[in-house]
């Protein structure tokens, strides 16, 4: 039987990196059979970016066997100023040098520099793809009103548009479905879906008493790392309506992770002509769990709505989508 999932998949790297880079898979051997229950059914794609293992997610993707699959990366702005022309040259060609020749399909501007004026941002990004650096360009944690800008920019000069756009999606994080979808297809950019199990919080072990103070070392939710306090926060407070959200699925005799998946494959904002879902995973048994998900049914209605009136009950605490590196300043830089 043919695998077909109604939106594709793609594997998210972020875990990938050097030993003392906060990530688990730290080597090539500890990678390679997570990348291999992956694209057991054929290529898929793997998403990456330069910020990932502090710059050493690219290097060790570059040297697995891959199955053919494709390679999107990012170019994050960690200080002001690094997407100037001559940094995102810089940090382009260092992409391509660590990628040792699997060819960029997908490059995104991570987060927005508003320390660059974007036209010098767009005008490189133009030279890059039209030089064959990578096939497709997008744009990442942007604002919706800073894509119109972009599009607008580069009809104006002729230059390459965006094509993809990446940013967090979940049961619980909703917030792009109110202007970015809509602004996206008008502009017939693709979606790409990021964090979409919460950072592993709708996997559902940390729904369990006393889950979030006893996380396992090295997990999204580890308080000793820089995100581990940030979905600390983000996801504790939605803890009651999301177990009520589980005891619905397991009523119908779904698992939450389970439930999830097929929500983003069949319920959500996402269409198939979108670029995908970015799930991650550390152990095989986590990817093989995701590929049997993803290639579900549609959910029962009863759940369909369970995920619909969780959502009413955190949504007033949810995060926007977008993000700026930590170093923005709207008094000096603008909005």
């Amino acid at each position: 039987m043919t695998f077909q999932t109604r939106i594709p998949l793609i594997y998210g790297g972020g875990g990938i990196g050097a030993p003392g880079t906060d990530c688990k898979l730290t080597t090539t051997e500890a990678a390679q059979p997570i990348v291999d229950e992956f694209c057991k059914h054929g290529p898929m794609a793997i998403d990456t970016s330069a910020l990932y293992g502090h710059g050493t997610s690219e290097q060790i993707i570059a040297e697995m066997n891959l199955h053919s699959s494709r390679v999107d990366t990012k170019v994050y702005p960690i200080a002001p100023g690094d997407h100037s022309p001559a940094k995102l040259r810089e940090s382009c060609e260092k992409s391509i040098a660590a990628l040792k020749g699997h060819k960029i399909r997908v490059y995104y501007l991570h987060a927005p520099d508003c320390a660059t004026p974007f036209e010098d941002t767009l005008r490189t990004i133009d030279e890059l793809y039209r030089e064959g650096k990578f096939e497709q360009f997008g744009l990442s944690n942007f604002k919706t009103y800073q894509v119109g800008e972009i599009v607008t920019i580069c009809r104006k000069n002729g230059w390459v548009q965006p094509t993809v756009y990446e940013g967090v999606y979940n049961p619980l994080d909703r917030t792009i479905e109110t202007e970015l979808i809509p602004a996206l297809r008008h502009f017939n950019i693709k979606f790409a879906a990021y964090s979409p199990l919460a950072g592993g919080f709708l996997i559902g072990h940390l729904l369990d008493e006393g889950g979030l103070d006893n996380v396992e070392e090295g997990s999204h939710f580890d308080p000793k790392l820089p995100f581990g306090m940030w979905f600390q926060s983000r996801y504790r407070k939605m803890i009651g309506p999301v177990r009520e959200l589980r005891d619905v699925a397991e009523k119908h005799g779904l698992n939450l992770n389970q439930a999830s998946v097929r929500w983003l494959q069949h319920h959500s904002a996402m269409i198939p002509s979108d670029l995908g879902i970015i799930f991650g995973g550390t152990k095989t048994s986590h990817v093989s769990r995701t590929l049997e998900y993803s290639a579900e049914e549609p959910l029962p209605e009863p759940v369909v709505q369970a995920f619909e009136d969780c959502y009413l009950k955190v949504k007033a605490g949810v995060p926007n989508y977008h993000h700026d590196p930590a170093w923005y300043d709207p008094k000096k830089y603008g909005y």
